[in-house]
């Protein structure tokens, strides 16, 4: 198979993957647990467990795909986004669907960090553009699923409330779009082959054990993989709070219409899709630090001076700087994490940048609403220069930590 045949298939069983996730969690799912009457805290605590999977297990997945290869782990997080959204046809009360959202929480602990792994497998020295391009095409699967979503309970409730047939129905659709990425996977990965890590490496537990303790500590004592994956993780405090508190700022403190708050999200999340490929490119030819080290500025600066613009057209325009500058990040900072480590160690690697990537976007909210709280008169500009602050110091730790890697 060729690799251009092979990365048009793994685009694609992405797409659907992201889609099928996407679907199954906004608006969808904080609707369906509030259809059990309980609080809002209940309802983030429901969105918010599948993310706290990923955190436990993104990192043991991609060390686990660098011991028993690609294919088998990709395809394995495959079958949980096929065959988990089918336990949500059984959900009745708010403590099952909590379980069955921890378990759905694996497909992309699993999938994730393994996925990006294949690509730079695949890519050759085009690592940035190709890992760039994937991201953008699961970013609009991510786009297609949630609006699908509200579309749908729209239709069925027709102007009444959602009845818990009306869930069911869209987990449904969820389990056969995770069914359709999952046969598209491994016809996309059949040319993959397992590892050569030697014969007497896999003969034994104590063999395996042992590579993935060896594993984990050479990608935790890499001072370089770590602040690099750091990047990636301070950069989605930033978007994580951005997308808990921009609306909130845009429609209640300045009076604009819930659509205007998503139309800044649609832009800044367009020009981010748009720029990724070429800026994933332009990594690829002219070096990816000083990318990364400027992009975390042009993230901070729009992020800054958000809360202190009142003109929708400055907003805009901030909200779009923004996603370039998330675009010159997340384009850079997984092609670095890959040319930083051994190829045997390009899972683990993925694992510990996937782990610092959700608890970075999971942190975003918590820490821009603790701030906001105990400012004075709730301020948004406080507590958004402290987390841009963050970013600038993540940039300079980097610089630091990076100096001696061409």
């Amino acid at each position: 198979m060729s690799r251009n045949t092979n990365f048009t298939g793994l685009c694609a069983s992405g797409f659907l993957a992201k889609a099928s996730y996407a679907l199954a969690r906004t608006p969808v799912l904080a609707l369906f647990a509030a259809s059990f009457g309980v609080g809002p805290e209940a309802i983030g605590f429901a969105v918010a467990i599948s993310t706290v999977t990923g955190i436990f297990f993104k990192m043991p997945a991609g060390v686990i795909s660098d011991i028993i290869g690609r294919r088998r782990t990709m395809v394995c997080g495959l079958l949980f986004f096929a065959f988990v959204p089918f336990a949500y046809l059984w959900v009745d009360t708010y403590h099952i669907l909590l379980i069955v959202r921890f378990f759905h929480g694996f497909a992309t602990a699993i999938y994730g960090p393994v996925i990006m792994a294949v690509v730079v497998d695949t890519a050759g020295d085009k690592r940035g553009e190709m890992l760039s391009w994937f991201s953008s095409i699961t970013i609009i699967g991510n786009l297609v699923g949630a609006p699908l979503g509200g579309l749908l309970l729209t239709m069925m409730a027709k102007g009444g409330e959602s009845q818990l047939v009306h869930f069911h129905i869209i987990y449904g659709v969820v389990a056969a779009l995770g069914m359709v990425a999952l046969f598209t996977g491994i016809w996309a990965s059949r040319g993959l082959t397992a590892p050569d890590n030697g014969k007497n490496k896999q003969s034994t537990l104590s063999a395996v054990l042992r590579h993935f303790s060896k594993s984990v500590r050479d990608i935790l004592t890499d001072r370089r993989i770590l602040v690099t994956s750091n990047m990636e993780g301070v950069q989605n405090l930033s978007v994580g709070a951005m997308e808990a508190f921009m609306p909130i700022y845009i429609v209640i403190v300045l009076g604009y219409s819930e659509f205007q708050a998503g139309l800044l999200w649609g832009i800044q999340i367009l020009i981010t899709v748009l720029a990724k490929p070429l800026m994933g490119r332009i990594s690829d030819r002219h070096g990816r630090r000083p990318l990364l080290f400027w992009g975390m500025f042009i993230c901070a600066i729009p992020f800054t001076l958000i809360p202190w613009v009142q003109n929708y057209a400055l907003l805009l325009i901030l909200a779009a700087v923004f996603g370039l500058g998330e675009a010159i990040v997340t384009s850079s900072a997984a092609a670095m994490v890959a040319d930083l480590c051994r190829e045997d160690n390009i899972g683990s690697a993925m694992g510990v940048f996937g782990t610092l990537y959700d608890v970075g976007h999971a942190s975003g909210p918590i820490l821009a609403g603790l701030l906001i709280g105990l400012s004075p008169g709730q301020d948004f500009r406080l507590a958004f220069a402290i987390i841009a602050s963050i970013l600038i110091l993540a940039a300079l730790a980097f610089r630091i930590g990076t100096k001696q890697h061409k």
